[in-house]
């Protein structure tokens, strides 16, 4: 006959990693689009749980006396697997801020868009890098990379092992606050370059010219330039999505650093 026992304990053990599973799928990037239906949400996390559960081997006991203490245990994982996916949920902010700056310099800072990814208006350059970062995670395998990682973090942090420090995650989330905007500025550099450029020109036409309204022609022609500059540039999304991809590693390990 089949037996149909359960441990208590082994379950007790499977539900803190569906916890910190589930907290990971809910906010990494990719996983955590509105557009994945939430029973596909669920249904990943029950089979990542019997994945990572059937490749832990030590299984140990969880040290607890009462069920608050399970209770904190529960809580401790379910953090653990949201500053993970937040970990790398963050860079993805990266584009949308170097398309608010291109979008301010072209001029199109007025027309916002519905991302239906996040639900929040964005910028229209900011929506397109959006998507085309999202597209290139999904070629490149990125997607892969991120379960990888949430399995890795059972290697440095078992269940109930999680330590946070707060002077590391402080210096995490400060280290992430100078790449943001030194890599925001890399990838709206050549916008803003030939913007100031032009501003310049139109500047010097302002003064030989002054019969002419600079601000009217001005306002076309710098719509004109960016979107040209914008599809000039397109053949550098790849690097774009690189520069991403590189501080989502950095700030996954970063974060993971500060819980061991």
């Amino acid at each position: 006959m089949i037996d149909y026992t359960v441990n208590m304990t082994d379950v007790e053990y499977m539900l803190c990693i569906l916890v910190r599973i589930s907290m990971f799928v809910y906010t990494a990037p990719f996983f955590s689009q509105r557009g994945v239906p939430r029973m596909m949400k669920l249904a990943m996390s029950l089979f990542l749980t019997g994945m990572m559960y059937t490749v832990i081997g030590d299984h140990k006991p969880l040290q607890y006396e009462t069920v608050y203490g399970y209770a904190i245990i529960v809580l401790k994982e379910a953090l653990v697997g949201a500053i993970v996916g937040y970990s790398a949920a963050i860079c993805n902010s990266i584009v949308d801020f170097a398309g608010r700056i291109i979008d301010m310099e072209s001029g199109l800072s007025m027309s916002n868009l519905m991302d239906p990814t996040t639900g929040m208006s964005g910028s229209m350059t900011g929506v397109m890098y959006q998507y085309a970062v999202t597209l290139m995670l999904i070629i490149t395998g990125m997607h892969r990379y991120l379960i990888t990682a949430l399995a890795q973090t059972y290697i440095l942090i078992p269940v109930d092992g999680a330590v946070f420090n707060s002077d590391k995650l402080l210096a995490s989330v400060i280290k992430f606050a100078g790449d943001y905007i030194e890599i925001g500025f890399r990838i709206c550099l050549p916008v803003f370059a030939v913007m100031l450029l032009l501003n310049a020109v139109l500047g010097i036409m302002a003064k030989v010219a002054p019969q002419m309204n600079m601000f009217a022609v001005g306002m076309q022609l710098k719509v004109l330039v960016g979107i040209c500059i914008l599809f000039f540039t397109a053949s550098l999304m790849p690097t774009v999505a690189n520069f991403i991809y590189t501080e989502m590693k950095t700030m996954i390990a970063t974060f993971v650093n500060t819980m061991i």
